[in-house]
């Protein structure tokens, strides 16, 4: 499921800069060269709510890394407003909203938080049923 969000999170993004932004989802040793986002879950949990259904929990923060080196919070503030709007609903299947949306600028690099949060029924797999079953037995001292 989370995968799944990342995923859903990246195409959003993708769509609304256009593709001028690389996008990572796995954590890079050195330094990330900007403009490019960096999407992480945070603390995902799950709470067993009635018989096989699961509310889930799942915090994201997505980093922006600027290009601008002389006005750095000014492109980070910018992409900000952008993200609202473009991460307010995202598809998995049908739209799923973000909630708790909030963003920060630190050492010039925006930090977006968002949560998307939903219902995950679990099913049984259907295990297939014998068909037939052939019995051959002998009984000691009988006909």
């Amino acid at each position: 499921m989370i995968n799944a969000i990342t995923e859903s999170i990246s195409r959003a993004l993708d769509a609304e800069f256009g593709g001028r932004c690389k996008i990572y989802m796995e954590e890079k040793e050195q330094d990330l060269e900007g403009p490019c986002f960096f999407i992480q879950c945070l603390n995902p949990t799950g709470s067993l709510f009635l018989g096989r259904r699961y509310f889930r929990r799942s915090q994201f923060c997505i980093q922006y890394f600027p290009a601008s080196e002389s006005s750095p919070n000014r492109e980070c503030n910018g992409v900000a407003e952008r993200m609202y709007a473009c991460l307010e609903y995202i598809d998995l299947g049908g739209p799923w909203q973000g909630t708790g949306m909030n963003s920060r600028v630190e050492d010039g690099i925006l930090h977006f938080f968002v949560n998307y949060d939903g219902f995950v029924y679990w099913q049984e797999e259907e295990t297939p049923a014998m068909e037939e079953l052939e019995v051959h037995s002998k009984m000691k001292g009988g006909s």
